[in-house]
């Protein structure tokens, strides 16, 4: 029996490139949901999704730290990165912050480190991480995605390199600049495009209209699109960033709250029971790459599930 980690095995990196790439060529838009850690990334898988992301904000929060200002290591990253493509097997894109280093060589040297620990694709930002400068130049982004790009066709699979805009993230709100950045980064071979919180679908619609490459759309609570508009605007990829694990953190501040708060325990009526948890995290990895698809946006229960009338009671510690 071959023992090798997905992560470590190379026709298994080959599959899922290969699968990862064909996503963003299918018949309509698909969902990558980020978890932040193995167990989050076993649960997401059990529901049907085709590939994942890391969040960066997810991990960092994760550790005790805020995120933003370089607070993770390159390390830390791609160790979060490995330890969840093991978990799944599935294609797995990373937020690779801005390529940790401030020339072109150490950017594609970060691409390079994301494909030995079996990561499918990356994105690279042009932020900085500095307060005072916190938008890179244009032309000094540009060199460092096309040292990305560069680096990944230099691998033996397809690595999806994805350049992301940050101005709407640093609350720069200039949409002919964030168009300009996505066009030259396009220009410069990057495979998807992505510009984090842009706030209206007109605005999505603008930045899809202007590029051909595949767009990344981040969804927040504030847009309020389904998957279904998402895609007549022309987008092709959906991440959740940091939604899902700042979700999981309102549950506990919820719950921290009720119990200091008035002294009681109704937050254990929404907690996932024992048995489900546990059945959800012995389930088998999905396997080197799945055939490409669409990921569904619901799923059935997972199998021998509890009720929801079985929350109140569950026994479990």
């Amino acid at each position: 029996m071959n023992h090798t980690r997905p992560s470590a095995d190379p026709a298994a990196r080959l599959r899922r490139g290969e699968a990862f790439r064909a996503l963003h060529a299918g018949p309509g838009p698909f969902v990558v949901p980020n978890p932040w850690d193995a167990g989050t990334a076993r649960i997401l898988a059990s529901f049907g999704f085709a590939a994942l992301a890391t969040t960066g904000a997810g991990l960092a929060h994760s550790l005790g730290r805020p995120d933003g200002s370089n607070q993770l290591t390159r390390a830390e990253l791609l160790a979060n990165a490995t330890a969840i493509v093991d978990a799944t097997g599935l294609p797995v894109t990373a937020d690779l912050e801005s390529g940790f280093g401030e020339r072109p060589e150490d950017v594609a040297e970060t691409i390079r480190l994301a494909a030995q620990a079996g990561l499918a694709g990356g994105s690279i930002e042009d932020a900085t991480g500095r307060d005072e400068d916190p938008l890179r130049p244009l032309d000094e982004a540009v060199e460092r995605v096309a040292a990305a790009v560069e680096a990944a066709k230099g691998l033996d699979f397809p690595f999806t390199v994805t350049a992301r805009a940050e101005n709407f993230f640093l609350g720069r709100p200039d949409l002919d600049d964030t168009i300009r950045r996505l066009q030259a980064y396009e220009a410069a071979g990057a495979d998807v495009l992505y510009a984090p919180a842009l706030p209206d679908a007109e605005a999505i619609r603008a930045v899809c209209a202007a590029v051909s490459t595949p767009v990344n759309v981040l969804m927040t609570g504030a847009l309020k699109l389904s998957v279904a508009e998402l895609g007549a605007l022309g987008v092709r990829r959906i991440s959740t960033g940091s939604a899902l694990s700042r979700a999981a953190l309102g549950a506990l501040t919820r719950a921290a709250r009720e119990i200091t708060g008035s002294g009681t325990f109704g937050f254990g009526a929404d907690a996932l029971p024992y048995a489900e948890a546990n059945a959800l995290l012995a389930a088998p990895p999905a396997g080197p790459a799945p055939a490409p698809a669409a990921a569904p946006v619901s799923a059935a229960p997972a199998p021998n599930a509890p009720s929801a009338a079985d929350r109140e009671s569950d026994p479990a510690p």
